[in-house]
């Protein structure tokens, strides 16, 4: 069983920047990492996404160009860095992974979820 564990969140100004990170509980490469969000009162929804054979990354159009996604499996770990922050990017932000990626990036189609972390952006 994988654990992923999400730690970075906070309370930021708008513009500001967060760096969220994501540790696994086991050193495997097998796996597809992704960040979605819940923002109050709405659904959650994928934020960004790295596959683990190419290493080749998805974005939200929301977030493109604003967040980046990245890993260090030395580490075991995976980042979002998050840049110009806007108040719509509060929400409880969460880590997930898939062993399978089948082409698209779903809530259903994660194996394994993190309990999140909160980030709220003022402005």
């Amino acid at each position: 069983q994988v654990q992923l564990v999400e730690s970075g969140g906070g309370s930021v100004q708008v513009g500001d920047s967060l760096r969220l990170s994501c540790a696994k509980s086991e050193r495997t490469f097998f796996l597809n990492m992704a960040w979605f969000r819940q923002a109050p009162g709405k659904d959650r929804e994928f934020v960004a996404g790295i596959r683990w054979n190419t290493g080749n990354t998805d974005f939200a159009d929301s977030v493109k160009g604003r967040f980046t996604i990245s890993r260090d499996n030395a580490k075991n770990t995976v980042y979002l860095q998050m840049n110009q922050l806007k108040p719509e990017d509060t929400g409880v932000y969460y880590c997930a992974a898939s062993r399978n990626f089948v082409g698209q990036w779903t809530g259903s189609g994660m194996d394994y979820w993190g309990k999140g972390t909160l980030v709220t952006v003022s402005s």
